[in-house]
């Protein structure tokens, strides 16, 4: 559990009242005071509370929301279906954004746990080996992942199931007659959800007899550059179909393969991951796999509320349950049916 500050105070050999006001008005407290309570909150690891008055009624009523970045409006729709639940059960909202960076998941969480929020909703890169669950898990702060499917059931979730959203959405281009479909992905390390969408792709090509291409990884989820299109120069090796691990990436493709003379669908098929209403703009609609984003972050919400134990939200034995949503098809004139 975290440490309060009178065991800050305990271990610096000062009162409560000095600690609070280094906290509060630093310039009040002698260098050698400081030396010695900010090594005991090295030491303990302590937070500085912000919510003073709702912490001495037992809790914040705030939760804390992490991204990796809110220009995927995925993200954006996710924060709006926490915020609105949230609203509803009278619980305000913090959320910060990493960007994709791992090394800036625990400073991001570390930030919204010095605010005392009750507990975090979250996206990791990679939910079965991330540092900052382990954090988490030790403190016994409650948080709730979306997106991620951790192999680690005791970590709550909320998501759809990636790997089977994947298969649907390949299996609808090889009915559609294309035998040569390749994904396109950002940087597996970055994002979990997409190797589980490439375990999809493979599954779907070879449970239909096709060899699966090597995917093109890129360094961004949300736009590239053209120099990934270097190996589509060989039109002899060119896929009928581009799978891709995310709308923006796929909406950046359709883009990018006008640039270099390629029509889409004529020459090339594209098929999205997410659903986000800008696809339904396009022209061709972009081909997606739907998931609920904002259902998501409102189930996200009242589990993390239930798991700190003002909300009902459980599963058969009484606790908090993960929770997988359905996903569904959206076609699109991004996509063309193959003639035999």
């Amino acid at each position: 559990m975290p440490s309060s500050i009178k065991q800050v105070a305990l271990q610096a050999g000062v009162s409560t009242a000095t600690v609070s006001r280094l906290l509060n008005t630093p310039e009040a407290v002698s260098a050698e005071t400081a030396g010695k309570i900010n090594q005991a909150i090295a030491k303990l690891g302590f937070r500085p509370n912000f919510n003073g008055r709702n912490l001495r009624a037992g809790h914040s009523r705030t939760v804390g929301v992490v991204v990796p970045t809110l220009s995927n409006i995925v993200f954006a729709q996710c924060l709006q279906g926490i915020e609105l639940a949230a609203r509803a059960l009278d619980y305000s909202v913090m959320f910060t954004a990493t960007e994709y960076c791992q090394e800036d998941e625990a400073a991001a969480v570390d930030l919204l746990l010095s605010h005392r929020v009750d507990g975090v909703i979250l996206t990791v890169a990679d939910a079965s080996t991330s540092a900052t669950l382990d954090v988490l898990d030790k403190e016994q702060i409650p948080y709730v992942l979306t997106y991620n499917q951790p192999q680690q059931t005791a970590r709550l979730s909320v998501s759809v199931d990636n790997r089977a959203a994947a298969r649907d959405a390949v299996t609808h281009l090889i009915a559609l007659g294309h035998t040569r479909i390749q994904m396109l992905t950002g940087y597996f390390h970055a994002s979990d959800r997409a190797i589980q969408r490439y375990h999809g792709y493979l599954d779907a090509m070879r449970a239909h007899g096709l060899t699966p291409m090597t995917p093109i990884e890129v360094a961004r989820h949300t736009g590239v550059a053209t120099d990934y299109l270097q190996c589509f120069a060989d039109l002899q090796q060119l896929p009928s179909a581009l799978f891709c691990s995310n709308d923006l990436l796929a909406l950046a493709a359709m883009r990018d393969l006008r640039a270099q003379g390629l029509r889409v669908p004529d020459d090339i098929s594209v098929m999205g991951f997410d659903g986000i209403p800008l696809g339904e703009l396009m022209s061709p609609v972009l081909a997606s796999v739907v998931q609920p984003s904002e259902q998501i972050g409102a189930v996200a919400l009242r589990t993390l509320v239930a798991a700190i134990g003002h909300a009902p939200q459980a599963d058969a034995d009484g606790g908090p349950a993960s929770c997988v949503l359905e996903h569904a098809i959206r076609p699109g004139g991004s996509v063309q049916k193959l003639s035999l």
